[in-house]
């Protein structure tokens, strides 16, 4: 199980990452893109950004608990 975090917890960061710059990208490029895109995907960087918190959280539990 641990090596199930090894590559989601990477793995969740990255998608937050990468819904924050596509979110910038849209908010600052403006025009249509901007108004239609970026508070979509600013939306899904909060969602990405719980996920996140949750599998770090399960990931803690199972470390402390002595899954490792």
């Amino acid at each position: 199980m641990s090596h199930l975090f090894d590559i989601l917890v990477p793995a969740a960061l990255a998608a937050v990452l990468i819904a924050l710059g596509a979110g910038l990208y849209a908010l600052f490029r403006g025009g249509d893109f901007g108004r239609s895109y970026s508070n979509k995907l600013m939306r899904l960087r909060v969602v990405l950004q719980f996920m996140a918190i949750i599998v770090l959280v399960a990931a803690a539990f199972w470390w402390r608990r002595g899954g490792a």
